[in-house]
């Protein structure tokens, strides 16, 4: 039934934020601005970070992989968001739908994992200071940095073929984009499974990173508690404070949405919070990590003297 049903709906219609005209455009002026300061401020992130042998670090090379993580992510659902606010049909095609949702929830996966590694960089950092380099060698921060993409394609792969294996009665998605339980609501069997399913996906990407951030600031804590300085105290807290203002907006709300019951949020609590998982923390992201850190700055200063010489 399920794959008879897959095979005639060949396309989903997305309602998107908004039916008046004039709030469309609004918001595609609104949200373009933000989706350009988001690629730029990522990219230029990402390319002063290789242009800069400073910055060739275990923290900013995560801090890269994050950078790339949410230009994917944003570009897995934004465009097509911008092109349906000037569109009067918004669909998606069936394969469409599912590459959305597959890309988006791997990317979010990633971005999970990856902010529980940075938070065991900053301990590792923190606490054992003179065996840093020897332990987050550049070996283990590949491996690691690809182990939280691996983790992050291979959730998004199971929960993709699970819903979309499910039979699909309806083609019309309260969403702006193929999210997963927006698309879990047009299921018309038993999704118990699905529910089941989803609480341990959420507990693996959201809780056991949380786990890891939450062990690591408290060895943190206790660290820079015993530092008898009080510069050294806030230069050791400096260097996790934009660490700690990102995990806290995407851990806060993720355990939010996802960690309660099916139906627990409304349609619209759920696009609020895929808006700002796929464009209000991709453009915070590269303003957390860049406006008071110095390393960035100095780094950023450096590039615009050198282009400035060439010129």
């Amino acid at each position: 039934m399920g794959r008879n049903n897959q095979t005639w709906m060949s396309e989903f219609t997305l309602l998107g934020l908004s039916s008046d005209w004039h709030t469309q455009v609004s918001l595609f002026v609104l949200f373009l601005t933000m989706y350009l300061l988001t690629v730029l401020g990522n990219f230029l992130l990402l390319l002063l970070i290789r242009l800069d042998s400073r910055l060739h670090t275990p923290m900013y090379f995560f801090l890269s992989v994050l950078s790339f993580v949410d230009i994917c992510y944003t570009n897995s659902t934004v465009p097509q968001m911008l092109v349906h606010f000037l569109s009067s049909r918004k669909s998606i095609s069936f394969h469409g739908c599912v590459l959305q949702l597959y890309v988006s929830l791997a990317m979010g996966s990633t971005e999970f994992f990856l902010l529980g590694t940075m938070a065991y960089d900053r301990y590792v950092a923190v606490c054992h200071p003179l065996h840093y380099t020897v332990i987050m060698h550049g070996g283990l921060c590949l491996g690691l940095g690809a182990g939280c993409l691996v983790a992050g394609v291979m959730n998004s792969l199971m929960q993709t073929i699970i819903i979309f294996q499910l039979p699909l009665c309806g083609h019309i998605i309260n969403h702006f984009a193929c999210e997963m339980l927006a698309v879990l609501r047009l299921a018309c069997a038993d999704i118990t499974f699905n529910k089941i399913m989803v609480a341990i996906s959420g507990f693996l990407v959201i809780m056991l990173p949380c786990f890891l951030v939450l062990f690591s600031y408290a060895h943190i804590v206790a660290t820079v508690l015993h530092i008898r300085s009080a510069q050294g105290r806030r230069k050791a807290f400096g260097t996790c404070t934009s660490h700690l203002t990102v995990v806290s907006m995407c851990f806060g709300t993720a355990i939010f949405t996802y960690m309660r019951p099916m139906g627990g949020s409304s349609a619209e609590q759920e696009k609020m919070v895929a808006l700002f998982y796929a464009i209000v923390t991709p453009m915070l992201n590269p303003l957390i990590y860049s406006l008071r850190n110095k390393d960035v700055v100095g780094a950023l200063q450096r590039v615009l003297g050198k282009f400035s010489k060439i010129g």
